[in-house]
């Protein structure tokens, strides 16, 4: 639906929103072999994101649970992308950092417990998924652009193209990809208006190669700096296959643990939503809402979770 316009149109989003949530929640239940008489709690994503789509998802939630008179618990969208891999084969155990890489967000937290999370070093511009979907749009790829950039890189050479890796060397642990996208329409720009396929696959591997050096580098860093052995890693950016290579490999080095989520859990999805309520609920951390009355948060850093 986005495609045509390069990028999400908020009001076509929470619009689409409104036209699929009731015949999904039907379906998932079918699928589920389960009734809303099995509820116990109705969970949905109050923030962050686009203010009308989650005021789409707060409203059926709290309609529906009101209509079952069930409490209603709203989570932060990050905390769901932090706890996802709990849902997979391998669940990784408290204390860990967490390295989080979505669309939106590049992060690295310190996670001692549900609910416990210490920022230890962010972007201060764009993400790396961002970097990964603006620079496949300089190469005229369609949208979504990252995992289309991440096809392309595998038939091209990552030394063909002299890439800057921003921050790598800063002492700290935060992030910062615009200076990488500026340099990849630079190139791309010297490259002319019409660019061979070799090139675009090399330019795209080398771009690749750029974010997930800086990524895994700093993931290390936080390691070294927390004493952790246990790495998690969540978002979607997280399915990118080079970044695993590397991860598995620098983490094999050190004797540490690395924890992903399943690919189908790696992007947005409703199972982390309702696993990080179950876990709060379970831990204690979480009063649930039984008034219904419902508010979303569009900007919610995740260390003002219980603001």
């Amino acid at each position: 639906m986005h495609q045509a316009y390069g990028g999400v149109v908020p009001e076509l989003a929470s619009r689409d929103h409104i036209r699929r949530v009731l015949p999904l929640t039907e379906q998932v239940l079918a699928d589920a072999g389960r009734s809303l008489k099995d509820v116990d709690v109705v969970a949905f994503t109050r923030g962050p994101g686009l203010a009308g789509a989650l005021l789409v998802g707060a409203g059926a939630a709290c309609s529906l649970a009101a209509a079952l008179g069930k409490p209603v618990v709203g989570v932060h969208h990050l905390e769901g992308h932090l706890l996802s891999p709990f849902l997979s084969a391998d669940p990784p155990e408290f204390a860990f950092v967490a390295l989080l890489v979505s669309g939106g967000h590049t992060q690295l937290m310190r996670v001692d417990r549900v609910g416990s999370y210490e920022l230890l070093g962010e972007t201060i511009d764009d993400a790396a998924g961002e970097a990964f979907d603006k620079s496949a749009k300089l190469l005229g790829l369609p949208y979504p652009g990252g995992p289309h950039l991440a096809r392309l890189a595998q038939g091209g050479d990552a030394q063909a193209f002299k890439l800057p890796r921003p921050l790598l060397h800063s002492g700290d642990l935060d992030f910062s990809f615009s200076g990488l996208k500026t340099a990849v329409l630079t190139q791309a720009k010297k490259l002319g208006a019409v660019i061979s396929e070799k090139d675009k696959a090399d330019l795209a591997a080398s771009t690749q190669a750029a974010i997930v050096e800086v990524l895994v580098k700093k993931s290390m860093q936080a390691l070294d700096q927390t004493g952790l052995t246990r790495l998690v890693v969540a978002g979607g950016v997280g399915a990118n296959m080079l970044l695993r290579e590397q991860l598995n490999a620098a983490c094999s080095r050190r004797g540490i643990r690395v924890h992903y989520p399943e690919l189908h859990l790696c992007t947005d999805n409703g199972a982390m939503i309702a696993l990080a309520a179950g876990m709060r609920l379970q831990a204690g951390m979480e009063a649930p809402n039984t008034a219904y009355l419902f508010d979303v948060k569009p900007r919610w850093p995740l260390g003002m979770l219980g603001a």
